[in-house]
């Protein structure tokens, strides 16, 4: 296979003397750039909607995806009350915009698995404004499954935070007003 054919460019003889020096010590391979670990050669990887899911590719949420016979579900590699809700919750939250399995499903289980955890009212209180951003994203977008994801995630945070959501819900209400009013002209 040659260089042009796989998407490479073939090694420059005009190195500079930084890079002779080096290349000189070590001398080039094909197989050095053919590393399976970088290159995608039919360019299948998905740029990710939102930071979570190269986060939760990397290890980032202390969870992972348990494939059950008949439902998936959740399993916390950290009990799910000792997970620090900032950052893990808002990411989560800005997960809700995915649309890609699993991603879809650990951003919207892991967001309510953490709301309904033992004293979780109280540390969603001190985020809280920085909840209110992720879940305005994925309510406003054209997606159905994205803005039903939103709104489950606006009454999860209403259960948690009770009254301390009312500052913020005339952003939500003029969105889903205006969804409303589209969705009628329809």
């Amino acid at each position: 296979m040659s260089f042009s054919r796989a998407g490479l460019s073939k090694p420059s003889s005009s190195n500079t003397s930084n890079e002779s020096a080096t290349t000189s010590a070590k001398s080039f391979k094909p197989s050095d750039k053919l590393n399976p670990k970088t290159v995608d050669f039919f360019n299948t990887r998905e740029i990710q909607k939102t930071a979570f899911g190269t986060i939760y590719t990397n290890g980032g949420i202390p969870c992972r995806l348990v494939h059950g016979s008949v439902k998936n579900k959740l399993m916390w590699n950290t009990p799910p009350e000792k997970v620090p809700f900032d950052p893990i919750l808002v990411i989560l939250a800005e997960g809700l915009r995915e649309t890609q399995h699993p991603f879809n499903f650990v951003a919207r289980e892991g967001f309510k698995d953490l709301l309904q955890t033992h004293n979780a009212s109280e540390k969603a209180i001190e985020i809280l404004p920085k909840l209110i951003i992720p879940i305005k994203n994925a309510i406003v977008l054209d997606n159905d499954e994205i803005f039903e994801s939103g709104l489950n995630a606006l009454v999860q945070l209403s259960d948690a935070v009770g009254s301390y959501l009312n500052a913020h819900i005339k952003i939500y209400l003029s969105i889903i007003d205006s969804k409303k009013i589209q969705r009628s002209s329809d």
